[in-house]
């Protein structure tokens, strides 16, 4: 009789429903929209800063350099969270910015009554309590900033100051001391002449490729409608096609070994497709495909300040397309090649692919050398294997 008790008791129990698991339902919630909003946050300052990069010609490279550094680390076996040098350094930026334009509000408010009550009485004081007013917010959002950057301008430092610490060390001059250091280790831990280098040389090794069917393709376009231009401008179409096929992938094992002889390491990459063909297909079609949208954004001539707006565009949709080739790379790196009939059949089914995907953003290339008013450059401002050319007509 007591063990059917016992029993009966143990099945009560385990019917009772987990409140602590029902309980944890709300916090897994939130922190699932915390996590995500803090990445968006994350990716979209990380955007800001290359695409504000890209827009300056001399300094187009570091954001190449970038994106090749973030396929060769995942190419390398790295985690995806570690493989963005730059992500916390930009969430900070972002931070910072957000929270200059916030602290900026009352002063331009106070400004602005200011100068409506010097146009309502001239002749009155009643603007000078306004002018100090904004003085003392300067001051005091400048003294916010900086006490809020010295800890480390991370969100939890710009909602509490820790009052006690800072009326402690503030005014010490250790404590701007430190602060300059780690503001030195900060821009030395971002390697800008590293990631600049390794762009110059991608692109170097990349016009290699490109340079010999661009220039057939703009001198058969230049020499009009005779048979031999026609028969000339097919073969470098066709030439470039075979070329693009191959040059992002010759792009991240570059940027995986560090050495740029592998640019033109053609076997390595034909068996690293063998390896993973479907995962290189997918990430074909996402890097060319949302590099088409790019080229829409050259019909319409735009401002010289406004260029890093589509740089901005352009960020946004190569990174994604840098890190699933990325990753293609380093599944191809991972696993043995595939043998069999089978194997075989859907490594040529995806080989069919690519000359499809490839065709059709050549395409939107060809048709783009009668809307940019670069003209023919076209052929050389590649968006899918290159930095963004201005978006300017200049």
């Amino acid at each position: 009789m007591p063990r059917e008790e016992a029993v009966v008791q143990a099945r009560l129990v385990s019917s009772q429903p987990d409140r602590g698991a029902a309980r944890s339902w709300p916090r897994r919630s939130f922190t699932a929209v915390a996590g995500a909003t803090v990445g968006l946050f994350r990716f979209g300052s990380l955007s800001v800063l290359l695409a504000l990069l890209a827009a300056i010609p001399a300094l187009q490279w570091i954001t190449f350099g970038y994106m090749l550094e973030v396929s060769g680390r995942l190419s390398r076996g790295e985690k995806l969270r570690d493989s963005f040098p730059w992500s916390d350094v930009a969430t900070r930026i972002g931070f910072a910015l957000a929270a200059i334009f916030l602290v900026s509000l009352p002063v331009h408010l106070l400004t602005h009554w200011s100068q409506v009550a010097r146009l309502i009485d001239p002749e009155s004081n009643a603007s000078l309590p306004l002018r100090w007013l904004g003085g003392f917010a300067v001051g005091a959002a400048g003294i916010y900033l900086s006490w809020a950057w010295m800890r480390g301008g991370r969100l939890r430092d710009y909602l509490w100051p820790a009052p006690i610490r800072f009326l402690k060390t503030y005014w010490r001059p250790s404590t701007w001391l430190a602060a300059r250091d780690d503001l030195w280790s900060l821009l030395v831990s971002l390697e800008v002449p590293r990631l600049f280098w390794l762009g110059v040389r991608g692109a170097v090794g990349t016009l290699v490729w490109i340079i010999v069917p661009a220039i057939l393709l703009i001198v058969a376009n230049r020499e009009g409608k005779g048979g031999s231009a026609g028969v000339l401008g097919a073969l470098a179409f066709v030439a470039m096609g075979i070329v693009l096929m191959y040059v992002p992938l010759l792009q991240s094992r570059f940027a995986e070994k560090n050495r740029l002889t592998e640019m033109f390491n053609v076997a390595a990459v034909r068996r690293s497709y063998r390896r993973a063909p479907w995962a290189h297909t997918f990430a074909a079609l996402l890097l060319f495909g949302l590099a088409i949208p790019l080229y829409l954004l050259k019909i319409e001539t735009l401002p010289r300040e406004a260029t890093w707006l589509p740089c901005l565009m352009f960020v946004a949709l190569m990174l994604p397309a840098r890190t699933v080739l990325g990753l293609a790379t380093r599944r191809s790196n991972h696993r043995p090649e595939p043998q069999g009939w089978w194997a075989g059949i859907q490594r040529w089914m995806a080989r069919g692919l690519m000359p499809a995907i490839v065709g059709i953003y050549m395409l939107f290339v060809f048709l783009s050398q009668y809307l940019d008013v670069h003209g023919l450059q076209t052929w050389f401002h590649q968006h899918a294997i290159l930095v963004p050319v201005p978006f300017t007509g200049t």
